[in-house]
């Protein structure tokens, strides 16, 4: 019996003393961060006086809007995914912050339909451009939150044949940074601790706000405890004004060239925009003036001007009409024709030092 008695007031004894070294080891990380936060607030031992942040700087934005007819001149069903591929992989590299879907044939009677529904309600569109519009979708979004968003659907059936994107919030677990895309969890949370959100890492991230569960959001880590990550919902666009970094596209869905002006989501809609056409004066000799939002708009097989045939809003005759500038990118070509997927990256080429894209 006494041996009994011994050997319980030694595990008692190291309980007692694991207990006491988590809470030394709780005090120790309570007194870094205090220590962390007052260095970012209190003035330089110099004597100078604190200085407040400046505000996030607002960055300029990029568009392109693209025909989704393209994808109907692909022979089969891997290359029209392989098309869209080369689209998106183009949009990342030249930090498009929008690409714009667009039926050139505006509605086209007897042409195949998809419904969409957005904030503008229950409408039809092109299936090629659903289809386009989908697929670009879905390479944008991380890899962890796929499986969330996208279900098994015939559009993204050969998706896996494409290249990643490798875009900077394509972070894997292992990876680091301050800011992350997630996906809000229908899991409870006490009244008054906002909600609870996969950022893909081996720990959920409680967040600030109450939000609708699977709703997509960009969440800003602040510090990790034992159980769990604690961050705030920021906007999407926060990542780029803070940190410089390129925080991926987004995608809109047009129903004719005029639309894809007319539903702009800027309030003062696109104050510079550009048209490509062999027929447009050369790319070297654009100066480009300062601009808050750019729109690039890539015509299809028929180019712009068949767009602009099909649309029963605009009442000009000339496309050049429609655009800022008008412009050729690829003086004196050699082949008779080029593709739309090759003009993109001819044109945000050579409009890169041009716009500042990667500024």
């Amino acid at each position: 019996m006494g041996k009994v008695k011994e050997s319980t007031t030694k595990l008692k004894s190291w309980s007692e003393i694991n207990k006491t070294r988590k809470e030394e080891k709780r005090k120790w990380k309570e007194i870094n961060l205090k220590k962390k936060l007052q260095k970012q607030v209190e003035p330089q031992s110099s004597g100078e006086a604190c200085t407040v942040p400046d505000p996030p700087k607002t960055v300029a934005t990029v568009s392109i809007a693209v025909p989704g007819s393209i994808l109907e001149t692909a022979q089969t069903p891997e290359l029209r995914t392989y098309l869209a591929g080369q689209i998106a992989r183009a949009a990342c590299m030249f930090q498009v912050d929008e690409i714009v879907v667009f039926d050139d044939y505006a509605d086209e009677a007897n042409a195949k339909k998809a419904t969409v529904e957005d904030e503008d309600g229950v409408r039809s569109i092109r299936d090629s451009c659903m289809q386009l519009g989908r697929i670009l979708q879905y390479l944008e979004c991380p890899q962890y939150l796929r499986k969330h968003f996208f279900p098994i659907h015939a559009h993204l059936k050969y998706c896996g044949i494409l290249n990643p994107l490798n875009a900077p919030h394509h972070l894997s677990k292992t990876d680091f940074f301050d800011y992350r895309e997630g996906i809000v969890l229908n899991k409870t949370v006490k009244a008054g601790r906002g909600s609870l959100v996969n950022v893909g890492l081996l720990k959920e991230v409680q967040v600030d706000k109450l939000l609708s569960p699977g709703l997509r959001c960009t969440v800003r880590l602040l510090e990790e405890t034992t159980k769990k990550w604690k961050g705030i919902i920021v906007p999407p666009s926060t990542p780029r004004a803070d940190k410089g970094v390129y925080w991926g596209y987004v995608i809109r869905l047009a129903n004719s060239l005029s639309k894809v002006f007319s539903q702009s989501p800027h309030k003062e809609g696109y104050d510079l925009t550009i048209g490509t056409s062999d027929k447009g004066t050369s790319i070297d000799e654009f100066a480009c003036p300062q601009f808050k939002h750019a729109l690039i708009v890539f015509g299809g097989v028929e180019g712009l001007e068949f767009a602009l045939e099909n649309d029963d809003v605009l009442e000009a005759d000339d496309p050049r009409l429609l655009f800022d500038h008008y412009l050729n990118s690829l003086p004196r070509q050699a082949s008779k024709t080029i593709r739309t997927e090759e003009a993109i990256l001819i044109t945000l080429a050579s409009l890169r030092p041009k716009l500042q894209i990667n500024n």
